[in-house]
């Protein structure tokens, strides 16, 4: 099924993991505590290369979502039909 997707948008689990090792582009959204593996002050992964990491940051709550929208918004433009 990642295999058909164009982005998988995902936080820390299993399918942000599958979908970096198939090289699939994947935005992960990350807590302000996020894991060892996602390293300090990064917005990418030398484990995957076609990561995008958005990171919330603390004391604020959904900041990190707010970024991975507006950075969707210009990706998913052209795509959008839009019936007349």
């Amino acid at each position: 099924m990642l295999e058909r997707l164009d982005l998988v948008i995902t936080v820390d689990t299993s399918i942000a993991h599958l979908a970096g090792a198939l090289g699939k582009p994947v935005w992960i959204l990350l807590a302000p505590n996020a894991d060892w593996r996602w390293l300090l002050g990064r917005e990418d992964s030398p484990r995957y290369p076609s990561a995008r990491l958005f990171r919330r940051g603390s004391g604020e709550p959904r900041e990190a979502r707010g970024r991975a929208a507006g950075a969707s918004a210009g990706r998913l433009a052209p795509h959008v039909r839009r019936d007349s």
